[in-house]
């Protein structure tokens, strides 16, 4: 086990080491810039003495994301369901949520704000419109993937809608739902940290995408590299927690998950 765990992390970590090592020597061998491109070791030094700070804009972040991401499980779960219920319905709303996912977030986040006000609100209803398709569309490609004979068993067998339901189509459909969450816990992230870059914060409390705006308009790309890399491993986190769910949930009957 101790061996495979060291071959599961030793490939990643060792290759990062090389590219950070590549990226410090470049960097100074070459005497680029600082505001162009500054060597791993400041942005290290910045992450560090804007700890707190960095900690609280995540903490910020973190729970417009989840709010987002959790309104993304719940209602693209519930859409889809309602969806696959009948091809007519289908036919009739999904192009909507396909037209909704092309939409550039850019683009309605100041309607947001004009709806819901500045702050967490509406940060947290960008991150769920991101991330609401990918479960909408796993989802219903899950229930729709159900094996027509045993439809037709459960029916055979008296089975009622809802027992169908829970009982054979969303246990079925488990896969997609969760690979639909590991998409949408990723992409909530990108929407909050959008949204706070036209929401703004109205608690009192600024996130990452603030963080990020203050350090372009200074020039600090030192800070502004320590931000992405805070977003980045609330992504991770967000996906890892989706990850260990969909695992605790499989790991003894799906074969993606057994060990």
């Amino acid at each position: 086990m101790k061996a495979k765990f060291l071959q599961t992390l030793m490939p990643p970590i060792v290759s990062l080491v090389v590219v950070l090592g590549m990226w410090e020597l470049l960097v100074r061998s070459l005497s680029v810039p600082a505001y162009l491109l500054p060597p791993p070791s400041a942005i290290l030094s910045a992450g560090l003495s804007n700890a707190t700070a960095l900690a609280l804009a995540s903490f910020t972040t973190a729970k417009s994301a989840l709010m987002g991401f959790f309104l993304s499980a719940f209602f693209g779960i519930s859409i889809a369901v309602v969806l696959g219920s009948s091809r007519v319905l289908e036919r009739s709303f999904y192009p909507y949520a396909v037209f909704l996912q092309t939409v550039p977030i850019v683009a309605i986040a100041p309607l947001l704000v004009i709806w819901f006000g500045p702050g967490q609100r509406a940060v947290s209803v960008s991150a769920f419109i991101v991330g609401v398709f990918p479960v909408v569309a796993n989802t219903l490609t899950g229930l729709r993937s159900v094996d027509p004979s045993l439809r037709d068993l459960f029916r055979l067998h008296g089975a009622s809608k809802f027992q169908t339901l829970f009982l054979l189509s969303l246990p079925h459909a488990t896969p997609s739902i969760v690979t639909g969450l590991r998409v949408a816990g990723g992409l909530s992230v990108i929407g909050a940290i959008v949204g706070e870059f036209v929401a703004g914060f109205a608690e009192g409390a600024a996130g990452l995408g603030i963080v990020v705006l203050s350090s372009y308009r200074q020039l600090r790309t030192d800070l502004l590299f320590a931000s992405v890399f805070c977003a980045s491993m609330l992504g991770l986190l967000l996906f890892g927690a989706t990850n260990w769910f969909g695992w605790r949930m499989m790991r003894k009957w799906h074969p993606s998950e057994k060990v």
